[in-house]
């Protein structure tokens, strides 16, 4: 078979297998066969670049991080709608349509997704750009990350000139629940919910990162379709679906008692739907009757969103507990008598912090009014004082951790309070995990579900554990074997030589990252060093602030830390800075690097920087020395050059290191 053959069917089985598996949820083919096609694809455009298409599947992630997001004039508004939030002003709606039309009038009503709007547009069946809906006539362009959303269709069954679609992008309430438990176990901030978690995501510069979002989207609307007429919005949505678009549900009604039990119903239906909704969308069927009413300056008039009020229920606080998240974060949570909300039984509620329970004023035994916000997480409203028991007392948190005894300490900049323990278990996963990340231990092969499994069997209580680990312990794990269970054992010996500088990073200390414990690594050399330093010593240094400092002194004084460090330095863990000057040529200078280099990645590159004593910055300003532009360079070559600081191209940069 030709090469072009090959590719096109290639591209077509995939694209194919694509719907079905993420609009459809009916794969016809196996995870394997689908990579195995997928590898052959890649090696054929590998060899034959000039056969690359908008279209295949391998052009879904792109590798070029964006300085930012073009504009996008949209050439049909995304027009907004009205929100109405009772029965009545549906009626009244529907009166009017009656009115307007002289005619009985046909709807749809469709669940209201609760995600960021975007418009996608075709050129002869193939996706060419996509934008957000910013002011309905202008929005950004985000056609990079859009692309990684895999139920977006990348060609069309048919080649119509032009055809432009809406949608509501999303992010599912199981992504986003099992995205923020990786998060919480890397010891991220938490996404505060499903609607902010996408659009943050569509927002980001990185497509690679977009793409590890796992967005979702849902089409609502055809915007325009040139070679194509329709009669109604039912009609397009049909089309849209058979154009393998996935399409939002909907039902056609014809009177407004209609339209008002479907509002019900969709409210009933609202936790079978993958994502989180916020109302009824009710709309004027027919595209022709649409065109007669027109819009205000605002609104369409032919259609509304019916807002659901959230559902409140009173109930009692029986107890207040504390639990110790993986980052050693204490969140109070109130134990209610079971209530049931929006379809399901409640019988705890998050508290969040000493500040929420002190400014609601919440004690065990009071009567509260519960609600789920966002329609997912139970929380207390208000407190109903006039039925609070007398003899209660106001609630604190403890001032030790209720899991290992250590010291709290509330955050300088927040709200939070943490246990100070370095072997706590609640904190167990999130820590040893850290310890053998990649820019920590860097211990390949042990990411959390392998460490979980340590946990699960006893082996490990500490990051030190990990060195005592025996090879036939680990053969004896669910899916491990005696291979993997070498392979991991050596990863840990290899560790063992690793810079202080990594393994002060993996130690987490707060406000400790990569750069801060490299700094220190330099500065100290040795971590018995480190450890007899005062608290002037430390703020003397560029890079460790006060606060950060304290932080240190913290940990250096906490009891468990010192068991810690003394059983690594036992298991001989290097505890010795091995990094050393080549020569101090840019002692004083700081660089800031910018755009793709071609022969040096920029993790390399800060190394050789910092290895002739300079520092490697992220953002220009008046005291940056140099800033080293590679290709694609954006917003702070732009920076650079208005404050006239000298700009290096690579070639130029790997003179300075000759």
């Amino acid at each position: 078979m030709d090469y072009r053959e090959e590719m096109k069917e290639l591209r077509e089985k995939l694209n194919r297998n694509a719907y079905l598996y993420y609009v459809m949820d009916a794969p016809t083919m196996s995870d394997y066969e689908y990579d195995m096609l997928n590898r052959r694809l890649v090696q054929l455009e590998r060899e034959h670049p000039e056969e690359i298409t908008p279209d295949s599947p391998t052009q879904r992630v792109g590798d070029r991080i964006l300085e930012g997001f073009a504009t996008y004039e949209h050439p049909v508004p995304l027009e907004s709608l009205q929100d109405v939030f009772s029965a009545e002003e549906v009626e009244e709606f529907c009166g009017k349509m009656d009115a307007a039309l002289g005619t009985p009038v046909e709807y749809t009503v469709e669940p209201k997704v609760d995600g960021l709007s975007v418009a996608l547009e075709y050129r002869d069946g193939v996706f060419v750009r996509g934008a957000t809906r910013g002011d309905g006539h202008v929005g950004e362009d985000v056609t990079e990350n859009l692309r990684t959303i895999r139920s977006i269709p990348m060609s069309l069954p048919e080649k119509l000139p032009r055809l432009i679609v809406r949608g509501e992008v999303y992010m599912a309430r199981s992504v986003f629940e099992e995205l923020n438990a990786e998060r919480e176990i890397r010891g991220e901030p938490l996404m505060a919910n499903p609607r902010n978690a996408a659009a943050g995501s569509l927002r980001q510069l990185n497509p690679k990162i977009a793409a590890q979002r796992r967005l979702d989207i849902q089409i609502f609307n055809l915007q325009l379709a040139e070679g194509r007429e329709f009669t109604s919005h039912s009609e397009t949505l049909d089309y849209l679906k058979s154009q393998n678009f996935k399409v939002i549900s909907y039902k056609k009604v014809s009177s407004t008692a209609d339209c008002q039990q479907e509002i019900v119903d969709i409210n009933e239906r609202r936790m079978s739907y993958p994502f989180d909704m916020d109302g009824a969308v009710i709309k004027v069927n027919s595209l022709a009757d649409r065109e007669k009413l027109g819009s205000t300056v605002k609104y369409p008039k032919w259609a509304l969103a019916y807002k659901y009020p959230p559902e409140q229920k009173p109930s009692t606080v029986l107890d207040i507990v504390v639990q110790v998240g993986r980052t050693g974060v204490l969140t109070p949570k109130a134990i209610l008598a079971p209530v049931h909300l929006a379809g399901t039984t409640v019988q705890s509620a998050t508290l969040h912090n000493q500040d929420y329970i002190t400014e609601k004023d919440i004690r065990v035994g009071d009567t509260v009014i519960v609600q789920k916000a966002g329609e997912i997480i139970p929380e207390i409203v208000e407190v109903d004082f006039s039925k609070r028991p007398e003899g209660t007392d106001a609630y604190h948190l403890p001032e030790t951790c209720p899991v290992c005894g250590a010291p709290v300490s509330r955050d300088a900049d927040g709200a939070a309070v943490r246990c100070t323990g370095a072997e706590c278990p609640a904190q167990l996963l999130r820590n040893i995990t850290h310890f053998a990340s990649r820019d920590a231990m860097d211990i390949d092969g042990l990411g959390p579900a392998v460490i979980q499994q340590f946990i699960d069997a006893g082996l490990v209580h500490s990051a030190a554990d990990l060195y005592s680990l025996r090879a036939e312990d680990i053969a004896r794990l669910d899916r491990m074997g005696e291979k993997s269970a070498d392979n991991a054992v050596r990863a840990i010996e290899k560790s063992k030589g690793n810079d202080l500088a990594k393994l002060l990073y993996g130690l987490g200390i707060r406000q400790v990252g990569v750069k801060a414990a490299r700094v220190l690594a330099n500065h100290f050399k040795s971590f018995d060093a480190l450890a007899a330093a005062s608290l002037e010593e430390l703020t003397e240094i560029d890079d460790v602030g006060a606060i950060t400092a304290q932080f240190i002194l913290d940990w250096l004084a906490s009891p468990q830390s010192l068991d810690l460090m003394e059983r690594l330095k036992e298991a001989g863990v290097n505890m010795e800075s091995t990094a050393r000057l080549v020569d101090e040529r840019f002692k004083g200078m700081t660089f800031v690097l910018t755009g793709t280099l071609e022969q040096l990645d920029r993790k390399t590159a800060q190394e050789m920087i910092e290895q002739r004593g300079g520092k490697a910055a992220g953002s220009v300003s008046k005291r940056t020395t140099y800033v080293v532009a590679g290709e694609e360079a954006g917003s702070k070559l732009r920076k650079a050059n208005e404050l006239g600081i000298p700009v290096l191209s690579e070639a130029e940069f790997l003179k300075m290191l000759e």
